[in-house]
């Protein structure tokens, strides 16, 4: 049925309203993190009420109308369920579909992520968002004076927090990666994980297959918190100088931190590193479809801003990976889509 064009008018009205009012909803996704309100319900293992949810927070005299008010909106964003009793009881929440990938210690969580990306060093930085269109530069250099790297190097707790995040997205994508490119592995005796945090990821995949020598690669800040895992070693350095050999090279949510011509320094760095003619680099990575109506490209879309935001890179789509794979020396690749918000970019240097 077509709107009227002050039905129309009207309806843009609320879109903005909700547009600019949004953080509301991190913000309490975020609260409810932090009071671990979905661990307190599923360890309980039925609906609670909010008075059984409260006394259970970690806090000397938590406002129980605060937490109402919190949970009437995650309700309505579908985080919780609300079901109302009869004869004046309390209400009962529960969980939902979503709210379950936000329960803590377990290899689906995305509670670290909630965190880290609403951290508040990371939202400082979207206040420059407009002063990258129209001076350049990267907004979290703007307001801390150096970039996310060195900013975690120098920060223990917001290291902690941003190897947590990425371990956590690690957890949750590699097994449908293993799944997928399963054969993939199979031919590989030894796989250099660039840039690969703590090593969760590389350690799922030799758990997976324990024919293959891992070996973690990053910086030594990242390395120095690495716990131990069998079969990888753990060795610390700078992609852009060099980059330990081995059959193939993973590169997972890498190159989406880093311009072009990084990109193709790294790609160069990743070729001296394999052998001759049989090598190959998988990169775990977006590919962006913007015309696409595919169930994470919103998602894609925001990464991109993120990325420009926070360290100058930006996420790409076939035709600019093509490219780019083209100038680092990689000029055969096969996109291999899995559910999930990355894809596997299988790219060979002949």
């Amino acid at each position: 049925m077509k709107l009227t064009d002050n039905e129309a008018m009207l309806q843009g009205q609320a879109e903005i309203w909700q547009y600019m009012i949004s953080i509301a909803d991190s913000m309490a996704l975020k609260c409810a993190v932090e009071l671990q309100i979905v661990d307190i319900i599923h360890s309980h293992g039925c609906p609670l009420t909010l008075s059984q949810i409260v006394s259970s927070v970690n806090a000397p005299s938590p406002d129980i109308s605060c937490l109402a008010r919190i949970m009437r909106l995650l309700v309505r964003k579908k985080i919780f369920t609300a079901s109302p009793q009869s004869h004046g009881r309390e209400t009962l929440y529960d969980l939902t579909r979503s709210s379950r990938w936000l329960l803590r210690d377990t290899d689906s969580s995305l509670a670290p992520m909630v965190l880290m990306h609403n951290h508040p060093s990371l939202l400082a930085s979207w206040h420059h968002l407009s002063g990258c269109v129209r001076e350049g530069g990267i907004g979290f250099g703007k307001i801390h004076g150096c970039g996310i790297w060195d900013f975690a190097s120098a920060n223990p707790d917001f290291n902690k927090l941003f190897n947590d995040c990425m371990a956590c997205s690690a957890k949750i994508a590699i097994k449908e990666v293993i799944s997928a490119y399963k054969d993939g592995f199979d031919c590989i005796g030894s796989l250099v994980d660039v840039g690969g945090g703590t090593g969760t990821a590389l350690a799922e995949i030799v758990r997976a297959c324990p024919h293959i020598k891992g070996v973690n690669f990053d910086l030594p800040h990242v390395i120095a918190t690495a716990p131990k895992y069998d079969g990888v070693f753990h060795v610390c350095g700078d992609m852009f100088k060099s980059i330990p050999r081995a059959d193939a090279v993973l590169l997972k949510w890498i190159m989406h931190d880093w311009n072009v011509e990084d990109c193709v320094r790294i790609l160069k760095n990743c070729l001296q590193a394999l052998p001759e003619k049989v090598g190959k680099v998988i990169i775990l990575d977006l590919v962006l479809q913007p015309d696409d109506n595919g169930l994470f490209e919103n998602t894609g879309l925001i990464f991109d801003l993120i990325m420009m935001v926070t360290v100058g890179g930006k996420e790409r789509t076939e035709t600019e990976w093509k490219k780019l794979l083209n100038k680092g020396g990689f000029p055969h690749y096969m996109i291999v889509t899995i559910p999930a918000v990355l894809s596997i970019i299988e790219a060979y240097p002949a």
